[in-house]
């Protein structure tokens, strides 16, 4: 689906690089560990928190967490994004020349893979400053430039977890790679936050394949996709896509493992009451104090996760014809399809033979395949693909809409992750 840029040669997990770099880490990370018991605690994110809904903040930023946090929080979590405006501001800039010593000595010589290795350090000290800045569980991603390596996603998601096996969450992002890759870190005990899903029926793949502990909906981007190309007012088709998710995860996990639903790209304090009961909400900073700000009464906060949201399309707009129902409906067949996938061998099969064996199964529309041309469209259109870009194909069904989120959603990841790596250059 992109087109995957790799080192010579990925270093194994347990090779001595990858231990020396996991000591730097270690040796780097100058935070002394904090105690929940020490932060307060707060009645109204109690209330929250009863509901069954596990808190956490979604921002990099200590400084910004640190305004928010009392001990009902139990996690932060970061990404390409996030990461990159913490490295912006210069903390980690004294470390890089010695980062780059202590490789040298290791014999890394290519400078693609010096910067990908010091990048991976950054995010590992970045995510261990806050773990005993919080005393917190913190998910930290994978780089973008492995989203189509298998076997490079599973030696840094294992490096990763040597890290911090009891507070490190591994994101992996939704690829056909990814998938297979995070099957084998979940069998490794590997905790797993698969990232950058948009609906419900992507979480059923996700869930059938990777088996991880946690899933996501990206709500936000779901409601501005509509808004921005005028489908309608931007209102509650996240929130139906992330409870229909919810649901079908609850019925997956009577036979299967339970695999736990995040409701991400949160962009209201109401958002907030409205969602109450999901698994878990990762809420950005200005979402979370709105949310405080609104102060509803702890007794009114409830179990919201049985509710369906109406969905309000603009006049004219048909949402079966043009199949915005991606994100919240997922029926028998596509079941049958990502059954096919999950008796796929994640060790010897590839992404590729996710992507066929999909489309042998009606469903190869979740991972459209893109020339040049459309790499640059999807990267230049942002975050929100526009309609009558990929409309066609969306009727074709060589592509869908929540499969085009996914695909803009890593090509912004991936851009943000350029800027760091060239901060990461600029000091070498």
């Amino acid at each position: 689906m992109y087109a995957p840029t790799t080192m010579p040669e990925t270093p194994r997990h347990d090779s001595r690089l990858a231990h020396e770099l996991a000591q730097f880490c270690q040796r780097h990370t100058q935070v002394e560990q904090s105690s929940r018991a020490s932060f307060p605690s707060s009645p109204l994110w109690a209330a929250a928190a009863a509901t069954g809904t596990s808190l956490w903040l979604d921002t990099g930023d200590v400084d910004a967490a640190r305004k928010l946090w009392t001990r009902e929080f139990t996690a932060l979590t970061t990404n390409n994004t996030l990461l990159n405006k913490e490295v912006q501001k210069g903390l980690y800039d004294a470390l890089v020349p010695d980062c780059r010593r202590l490789l040298t000595a290791q014999g890394v010589t290519d400078r693609q893979q010096m910067v990908q290795e010091i990048a991976f350090v950054l995010n590992a000290v970045h995510g261990q400053k806050l773990v005993r800045t919080f005393d917190a569980d913190v998910s930290v991603e994978l780089h973008t430039a492995i989203a189509d390596d298998a076997e490079a996603s599973y030696q840094y998601g294992r490096r990763f977890h040597a890290i911090n096996p009891q507070r490190f969450i591994v994101k992996v992002p939704l690829t056909p790679a990814g998938l297979l890759a995070a099957r084998r870190l979940a069998d490794d005990g590997v905790r797993l936050n698969f990232t950058l899903g948009f609906s419900a029926r992507q979480n059923w793949l996700i869930a059938a394949v990777a088996r991880p502990t946690w899933v996501n909906v990206f709500m936000g981007r779901v409601n501005a996709f509509l808004a921005d190309n005028r489908l309608g007012d931007g209102k509650n088709a996240g929130e139906k896509a992330t409870l229909a998710s919810q649901r079908l995860l609850r019925r997956l996990a009577k036979d299967g493992p339970r695999v736990r639903q995040i409701g991400a790209s949160m962009r209201s304090g109401q958002q907030v009451a409205d969602l109450l009961g999901l698994d878990v909400f990762t809420i950005p900073t200005a979402a979370a104090a709105e949310f405080v700000q609104a102060n509803p009464a702890p007794g009114t906060l409830r179990d919201r996760t049985g509710d369906d949201p109406t969905v309000v399309f603009a006049p004219g707009v048909d949402p079966q014809r043009l199949r915005l129902d991606c994100f919240w409906q997922a029926d028998a067949a596509f079941g049958k399809a990502t059954a096919a996938v999950a008796a796929l061998d994640p060790r010897s099969h590839t992404g590729a033979d996710v992507v066929r064996t999909l489309a042998q199964h009606g469903a190869g529309d979740l991972f459209p395949q893109f020339d040049a041309a459309g790499l640059r469209r999807i990267a230049a259109e942002g975050k929100i693909p526009v309609l009558g870009s990929w409309q066609d194909r969306v009727q074709a069904g060589t592509a869908s809409w929540d499969g085009l989120l996914t695909a803009a959603a890593l090509a912004s990841f991936t851009a943000d992750q350029a800027a760091l790596d060239a901060r990461i250059a600029g000091l070498l």
